[in-house]
């Protein structure tokens, strides 16, 4: 009896090394990714698993997304297949009038070799 607890003890503990470093991640992850599909909304800037990005204009009921990649062109994308949710984005402050940039003085290696 002793001998046969031994002989199963290592494929015990290998599965459950397995379960707490392979399934239960993988678990979290899908559950994690299946709320952030859900809370999808209107106006947030989002991410295909094919790397189109763009903004929802609208979210249908039968598990579709409609998102607009450019202006006056919108794409219908199945919610499944958002791998990321940015959330809505403020537009970007305008930059000072005395901020020019490094494009004015010809970007940052140019200053290191001025003559």
């Amino acid at each position: 009896m002793d001998q046969g607890i031994m002989q199963i003890m290592p494929l015990v503990l290998i599965g459950v090394v397995f379960y707490f470093l392979l399934i239960r991640p993988q678990q979290k992850r899908a559950k994690d990714h299946k709320a952030m599909v859900e809370a999808v909304s209107r106006g947030d800037n989002v991410v295909t698993a094919g790397g189109i990005m763009g903004k929802v204009t609208k979210v249908r009921d039968d598990n579709v997304v409609q998102i607009e990649v450019a202006p006056e062109v919108k794409i219908n994308v199945i919610k499944s297949t958002l791998t990321d949710v940015k959330g809505k984005v403020d537009p970007a402050a305008a930059a000072p009038s005395g901020d020019k940039g490094d494009s004015s003085s010809g970007g940052g290696l140019s200053k290191l070799f001025k003559k």
